[in-house]
This record gives C-alpha cells, sequence and structure tokens, in this order.
C-alpha cells in the first residue's frame, strides 16, 4: 500500500494526505495549478525543495520507506521503484521502441521477456520503430511499458490521456482497465477530466492549492461534497446557499428545515430536509441538489401543494435529441435557477416548454447540505 503524508510552504503549498492500495486506481482531480503534478513529483523523489516535510511509504519494510522528514529519509529517485508515465511520453527520439523501454531494465532481461511484454502492450512487431514512426496511442503504450519495466511497485501516471485523440483515449481506457487484473500495485493517475475520474477511479483526491480537500469513491464525493469548494470543483450545477434549522419539535424525527436564500441572503422557499446532526442550528450553509432524484409536472393549480414542491417557470429549453437541458426559475426565488437534464419526449408529453410553469418536487435525500467551508 502507498501511504502519502505531504506538507510544503514554498515555493508550492502542499498539505495532502491519501493511502492508494494495491490494485486500487487513486484519481488526483483538481484545477492547474492546485498540487496534483507536484504530489506526483514528491513521490517519485523528483520534486526537489528544501521545505518539504512528511512521510511516503509502500510498505513495512526498511527499504519500503521512500521519505519520512522526522528521522532524515528521503530515498533519491532511482531508489524508489516507480514506474512514471507522462503526458507527453517522455521517449527518446532517436532511440527505437526496444531501446526506449530497455533503458527501464537491468541487463539480464532476454529477449523473450521483451517479446512478452510487447505483446502485452499491444505492440508486438513495432520493436525497432522509432517514435516519429508510431502513433500517439502506441507512444503511449511504449511509455507505459517503460514504467511497467521497472518492475514498480507504484504506477504514476501523469494526465496520460490528454494528448491523444478520443477513439484512442478510449482503447488505452480499456487497456488500463485489463492491466489493473494483471498488475496488483497501487495506481496514482493526475487529471483534470472529471469525468475520466469518475470512469476509472476506485477513489479520487480533490486538490485546491495544494489542499487535499476531500477523499473517496467519485460516485460519494460528487454526490456529497465536503463543502462549497469541492462542490465548485466537481462542477457541480445545482449549488446553492441557505440557512439550516435543526430538527424543531414539529418535525418528524431527522428532519430539519432548510430555507432556501436568494443572491442578496432574502428567504424564499423552505425545504424539509435530513438533518444528520453535523451542522449547527440556524447555521448559514451551501447545499447541492442531485437534479436526476427531482420530479418535474405540468402545473395543477388547483390541487394542494406537496411538502417540498414549488412552482417554476421553465425558462429555456435546449433539445440535444432525447435529452434537453433546461433552465428552471422559481417564482419565489427569481434570481436561482436550476440546470436539469429532461426527458425530450416527458416535456412533449406535457405540454412543457419555454414559459410554462410547472411543478418541481425536490424529496429530501435529493439535497446534500454542507457548511460553506470546514
Amino acid at each position: 500500500m502507498l501511504q502519502v503524508q505531504l506538507q510544503n510552504t514554498s515555493p508550492m503549498r502542499l498539505n495532502a494526505a491519501f493511502d492508494c492500495a494495491n490494485g486500487e486506481l487513486l484519481a488526483l482531480v483538481g484545477p492547474s495549478g492546485s498540487g496534483k503534478t507536484s504530489v506526483l513529483r514528491a513521490i517519485a523523489g523528483l520534486l526537489k525543495t528544501p521545505n518539504l516535510q512528511g512521510r511516503v511509504t509502500v510498505g513495512a519494510g526498511p527499504h519500503d520507506v521512500w521519505m519520512d522528514s522526522t528521522q532524515g529519509i528521503a530515498r533519491p529517485p532511482q531508489q524508489r521503484r516507480v514506474g512514471l508515465v507522462f503526458q507527453h511520453y517522455a521517449l527518446f527520439p532517436h532511440l527505437t521502441a526496444l531501446e526506449n523501454i530497455a533503458l527501464a531494465t537491468d541487463k539480464t532481461w532476454a529477449k523473450s521477456q521483451f517479446d512478452e511484454l510487447f505483446a502485452r502492450m499491444g505492440l508486438a512487431g513495432l520493436q525497432h520503430r522509432r517514435p516519429a514512426q508510431l502513433s500517439g496511442g502506441q507512444q503511449q503504450r511504449v511509455a507505459l511499458a517503460r514504467a511497467l519495466a521497472r518492475q514498480p511497485q507504484v504506477l504514476l501516471l501523469d494526465e496520460p490521456f490528454s494528448a491523444v485523440d478520443a477513439p484512442t483515449r478510449q482503447t488505452l481506457y480499456r487497456e488500463l482497465a485489463g492491466l489493473r487484473q494483471s498488475v496488483s500495485i497501487p495506481m496514482v493517475l493526475v487529471t483534470h477530466d472529471l469525468n475520466e475520474a469518475r470512469r476509472l477511479a476506485d477513489r479520487v483526491v480533490i486538490l485546491d492549492a495544494g489542499e487535499s480537500l476531500q477523499v473517496g469513491p467519485p460516485d460519494k464525493v460528487f454526490a456529497s461534497p465536503r463543502n462549497a469548494r469541492v462542490a465548485e470543483l466537481v462542477g457541480i450545477q445545482n449549488h446553492f446557499q441557505g440557512q439550516f434549522f435543526s430538527h424543531q419539535p414539529t418535525d418528524p424525527p431527522g428532519r430539519g428545515q432548510l430555507v432556501w436564500l436568494g443572491r442578496n441572503g432574502t428567504p424564499g422557499f423552505t425545504l424539509s430536509v435530513t438533518d444528520k446532526g453535523r451542522i449547527d442550528n440556524a447555521a448559514e450553509v451551501s447545499w447541492v441538489v442531485a437534479g436526476e432524484l427531482l420530479d418535474i409536472s405540468a402545473d395543477a393549480p388547483n390541487l394542494p401543494v406537496a411538502a417540498n414542491t414549488l412552482t417554476c417557470t421553465l425558462q429555456e429549453v435546449l433539445a440535444l435529441g432525447e435529452i434537453s437541458l433546461c433552465t428552471l426559475v422559481p417564482r419565489t426565488l427569481p434570481d436561482q435557477c436550476l440546470t436539469l437534464n429532461l426527458s425530450s419526449a416527458m416535456l412533449r408529453q406535457q405540454g412543457l416548454g419555454p414559459g410554462k410553469p410547472l411543478q418541481l418536487h425536490i424529496p429530501s435525500q435529493a439535497v446534500h447540505i454542507m457548511p460553506l467551508r470546514t
């Protein structure tokens, strides 16, 4: 297991902590300048700064402690069994694919071992081609094969798919999935692509300004961000401000009240929500809502309004085939809007179009409340 604890003050601030089990793929996600590559370089022993503190281990043996600032341990890169794959391959242009890979091996490798590796990576017959004679996908496979030839304890992937076209990227995704079944080592992937992280990773680390804000399974992090900044970084569209009032005597057990606030702090609609006992009474909060759990129906003014149901105006409909991107504006909060992907067929069946009123039901389980910052 890879275990990482890093602190640094300058020139790049770091305050990151996470682990990655054997066979697990962990994605480091964050905007440019968030410290993703710096963390990778620190694991590999390539981050040269006198202020770096912390601990990096890959097991329980004495040689598995790669860094421990309290004991004065900082093993150089050549003493860390790391396989590192870069965004732009980092292949030597004057060497063949075979010669590039051979640089990562010791001199005891037999021809059969190279042949087996080339076949395994889908590179059979390409041993004697130089990088300029290979496609982008083939160059990336050579870079990955070179990383694996080191027989690494950890595989580090620094945006390895961003330089290839979409079809090649899909192929490489499948090959990485197959590789994980045969190589049981920790894999750490740096990516700025949220969809890529959700598709490939068992867990994600959300990084911002060098700090790990949240670690967990992608679906958990994206559905239940720890705070407002995480919600912003993972691109949640339906993200609002509110004031939370914990369980009152008139509320059902485990329920509280969330007052939806407008841009100027003006109170609007009140929602009944789940109270997990983690947020102080009357605290100002951020909250997000899972669009796929919302219920939409044509406005029926003569029917009694159910709990957590409010009248909205369908402000905009952008048809995208079977799905339409819709913007809804609550009547009681005209400076707020929700963005939802709705069935185009459902909109037609209910006669809903731009300017039409509708009823929006927000189930309590669709709402996730979080502090403004933790």
